[in-house]
């Protein structure tokens, strides 16, 4: 097409306005701009050429670059413009002359330069195929007189393989190969242009805020978009680190006047960046009560001291921070006063901007604090001191010790008893040792009473809820019958050997009137073993675990170890009067219940070091004190008994 020379012109300088971003042009298609001495000028697809063409026009120079082709309102699409110089070849001329063969010379002036002629422009993004163009025109030989060159604009809307911030390669099939390279300006740098709403791409939610302060918040709104698509994030400054947000509205005492919102819907890419409180005065108080300043000592690579510090804030500040000696008003100390620039802050992990310095060659003997004043704040903030960290070491000894006392205290009390008995054991020549709760062997008395079997029932519940093993014959019947009382007992002890542990015999009266008669029978077997006699009709010893106690008790005896596995208990009620011990029995510990309730207990707790140790027995105070035996010997003799009486009565009832 062919337009006047003034508004070819202008056309020119509107395509040429590209350099500060994408121009605007009003094309709606493929088109192509020529000048002065081209006309009929046209535009169509061509296939990349293996053979450049050679008609006598060669391409001078190629400028391309990329506009918005918007037209009547519509949506703007990205377009690519070819600014093209050509001039026309002398050579080809002269080789068309030669073979014409014609002599003419009017003729052959008609036959210099083709009247139509072509130029193939080729594109191709980068790993893309190439796309190509055929401009054909036809040349105006009279404008030709005066020149050799011409040019003309291809403008190719929604060019192949093409978006923004793509690199494009421009060049020509002719046998020149003229190529440019150009780079698509990013869709950001487009966005930020005036006509950036007629850019499909740059179309993001609009985001407005409310300050709500009877509310203490900020609301925020979105037009025509469906909040529930949309997700929103919150910075402090421009380019700091967004953070994301899923509560809305926003608390009033977190807005700063750097506070930027970020919005985007999870279906497109780009971001709305907004940031409505720049100019909103009364939040700067929010910046100013969420400083903090922090001040320490430290030492330079050269040895000498220095002291550091250390400011955060939501946003970066403009002001200054200086040294100054604590006293009634903190004096400046001169010639360290620093400014804070807006450029030298950093942002750490939580969002909040840093910024941190030294006073060098400073007494920090002095103690030395530091003072901050931020430009459109009417006050000072400070003075932030170094800590005393020699009165806060001396505080943290002296709560140590509190509290090292404190759980003594605790530790005692809750161990009092066992302490008690064990430092008692220690005054009578023994040695009492904290042991765990091991492994009970209860034993019932062979008794046919209902009332003596539910009381040892209930002795046995007893030291389970204390914490005990509890093995009770009575629990025990079907083993007792498939093994036998003895091997059902022997099983029990070794289970006693390997945890640790006591045997419990009941008494009552028809158990000591048993543990008589086996006595009385075991003593006649033995005299007729050395009679030589027949032995007597007797009943068997293990004819049940009583008896199979007894027997082992026995054995125990004859080792001298007796005192070690086995422990007597009788039951306060069930005793009609007072019995002295079968002689089998003597030597073993004896507790009374319930009023040795606990003393058993702790006998069961604590076990014995060595022979003798622990609770005096039965035996040593009935033959000490004679309460069924008579003491042989002068008055002499006698008054020593009753001594030693005294004494292990005072020590019994200690024990108990």
């Amino acid at each position: 097409m062919f337009l006047p020379g003034w508004s070819i012109l202008c056309v020119l300088l509107t395509l040429r306005m590209s350099a500060c971003g994408l121009g605007i042009s009003g094309y709606d298609s493929h088109e192509v701009i020529c000048l002065q001495v081209l006309s009929d000028c046209t535009i169509k697809d061509e296939m990349p050429l293996v053979v450049a063409e050679n008609n006598g026009v060669g391409v001078h120079n190629l400028t391309p670059y990329f506009k918005l082709c918007c037209r009547d309102g519509a949506l703007c699409a990205l377009c690519l413009v070819i600014d093209t110089e050509i001039n026309f070849n002398p050579e080809k001329d002269m080789e068309d002359e030669d073979h014409s063969g014609n002599d003419e010379e009017d003729y052959s002036e008609e036959s210099v330069i083709n009247p139509k002629a072509s130029v193939t422009l080729c594109y191709s993004a980068a790993s893309g195929m190439p796309t190509c163009k055929k401009v054909e025109f036809t040349v105006n030989r009279a404008a030709l007189t005066q020149t050799n060159w011409a040019e003309f604009s291809v403008v190719i809307k929604k060019p192949a393989g093409v978006s923004f911030s793509s690199h494009v390669t421009v060049y020509s099939s002719t046998p020149s190969h003229l190529s440019r390279e150009v780079v698509v300006p990013s869709l950001d740098k487009v966005c930020s242009q005036a006509q950036q709403e007629r850019v499909e791409q740059c179309r993001v939610p609009r985001l407005s805020s409310v300050i709500n302060q009877e509310m203490n918040q900020v609301e925020l709104q979105f037009a025509g978009q469906n909040k529930s698509l949309l997700s929103v994030c919150v910075q402090y400054e421009q380019n700091g680190r967004c953070q994301r947000w899923n509560r809305m509205p926003i608390p009033l005492y977190s807005v700063t006047p750097c506070t930027c919102l970020q919005v985007w819907s999870e279906e497109e890419l780009r971001r709305s960046l907004s940031c409505p409180f720049i100019n909103t005065d009364f939040l700067r108080k929010n910046v100013w009560q969420n400083v903090s300043v922090s001040v320490r000592q430290g030492q330079m690579s050269d040895y000498r001291t220095m002291l550091w510090w250390n400011l955060s804030a939501p946003c970066r500040l403009e002001g200054a921070v200086w040294p100054c000696l604590r006293g009634t008003t903190c004096r400046e100390i001169k010639g360290f006063r620093q400014q804070l620039a807006n450029s030298t802050w950093r942002q750490d992990s939580k969002g909040q901007w840093e910024k941190t310095g030294v006073f060098a060659e400073i007494k920090l003997h002095l103690s030395p604090c530091v003072m901050v004043k931020f430009k459109g704040m009417g006050y000072e903030l400070g003075p932030f001191c170094l800590k005393n960290t020699g009165r806060w070491r001396w505080s943290l000894l002296v709560v140590c010790v509190t509290m090292l006392v404190c759980l003594t205290v605790l530790v005692f009390y809750l161990l009092h008893d066992v302490i008690k008995k064990w430092v008692w054991s220690w005054r009578h020549g023994g040695l009492m040792k904290l042991g765990r709760k091991g492994h009970v062997v209860l034993l019932s008395p062979p008794d046919m009473d209902d009332r003596v079997s539910e009381s040892v029932c209930r002795l046995g519940s007893q030291l389970c809820n204390k914490g005990f093993s509890v093995c009770v014959d009575q629990w025990s019947r079907k083993e007792q019958c498939t093994l036998g009382p003895l091997p059902w007992l022997h099983s029990q002890l070794l289970e006693l050997n390997s945890r640790g542990g006591r045997v419990v015999l009941v008494l009552t009266g028809k158990a000591l009137e048993r543990a008589k008669e086996w006595t009385h029978r075991n003593t006649e077997v033995i005299k007729t073993k050395g009679d030589d006699k027949e032995l007597p009709q007797i009943c068997s010893p293990y004819s049940d675990v009583f008896t199979a106690s007894l027997c082992l008790i026995q054995a125990d005896k004859q080792q001298g170890r007796a005192g070690e596995r086995f422990l007597l208990v009788t039951l306060d009620s069930l005793l009609s009067s007072d019995r002295s011990l079968p002689e089998l029995l003597q030597g073993l510990t004896l507790f009374q219940l319930p009023s040795h309730t606990q003393a058993l207990l702790s006998e069961l707790t604590v076990g014995r070091t060595g022979k003798g140790a622990g609770r005096k027995t039965w035996t040593e105070l009935t033959c000490l004190c004679g309460w069924r035996a008579k003491t042989k010997g002068g008055p002499d003799q006698q008054n020593a008994s009753y001594s030693k009486c005294a004494e292990v009565e005072e020590t019994w009832r200690q024990s108990v």
